[in-house]
């Protein structure tokens, strides 16, 4: 929720302001909020707190001068979109400044029909676009491909072709909603399973590459945030 301190002959001030003192008059400060909904790629599976993108983004936004002072990140292992919608069903959310979404790779895992994932996608989609009041303020990421890593290296070709359909989907639907789609597919691809590129369950990305996520992520983030 974005809120607004005044500092001169009237202060209005809630509970969610952020406020700053300044020598040379009235100031405004904005205090922001960003929403992340997704899976294990957004949990960060596998690496510390401190190394999950969406961490990485605020804390990219903040040394930029941005307050995003609320990080909120509704993401497990394994979830499909049906266990995401579960997750989001349980509790209020409104008034995001802004909204992220990745979600996807465990209908892949699971062989659920991309159908389903379509229509429970496009749902999220739009309720991403409900907590953030307005598809300019959400943006979603690609899933990456799993087929590069070790747990994935024999059924590589296979993988990737599933994981471009299911990205082709979320692109096109990104598209007719006008938000951004953010493409870490190619980041993942040409890291492979080089050194530095995974966590140390072999399979999901590293701190590292999630910095390079955040890296292709933020110019998005600062135009959604700063206005």
């Amino acid at each position: 929720m974005r809120t607004i301190v005044f500092i001169g002959g009237l202060l209005l001030l809630t509970l969610s302001s952020c406020k700053k003192e300044v020598a040379n008059g009235p100031v405004v400060v904005y205090s922001r909020s960003f929403l992340a909904l997704g899976d294990s790629y957004t949990i960060g599976q596998g690496v510390q707190t401190s190394e999950r993108w969406p961490v990485q983004l605020q804390e990219r936004l903040i040394a930029l001068g941005l307050s995003v002072d609320s990080l909120n990140i509704i993401a497990q292992t394994g979830w499909t979109t049906a266990n995401l919608q579960n997750a989001i069903d349980q509790q209020e959310l409104v008034g995001y400044d802004m909204v992220s979404l990745l979600i996807g790779v465990n209908n892949q895992f699971q062989g659920l029909s991309i159908q389903q994932f379509q229509s429970e996608f496009d749902s999220l989609l739009a309720q991403a676009i409900d907590f953030a009041n307005g598809s300019e303020n959400v943006f979603v990421v690609s899933i990456p491909d799993y087929g590069v890593t070790p747990f994935g290296a024999s059924n590589s070709e296979f993988i990737a072709q599933e994981i471009d359909e299911y990205n082709a989907v979320i692109s096109d639907r990104c598209a007719s909603e006008g938000v951004p789609f953010l493409d870490v597919t190619t980041i993942s691809r040409v890291l492979g399973s080089s050194s530095g590129a995974l966590a140390a369950d072999n399979l999901h990305p590293s701190g590292y590459q999630y910095q390079l996520w955040t890296e292709e992520i933020l110019p998005i983030a600062l135009g959604i945030l700063q206005d």
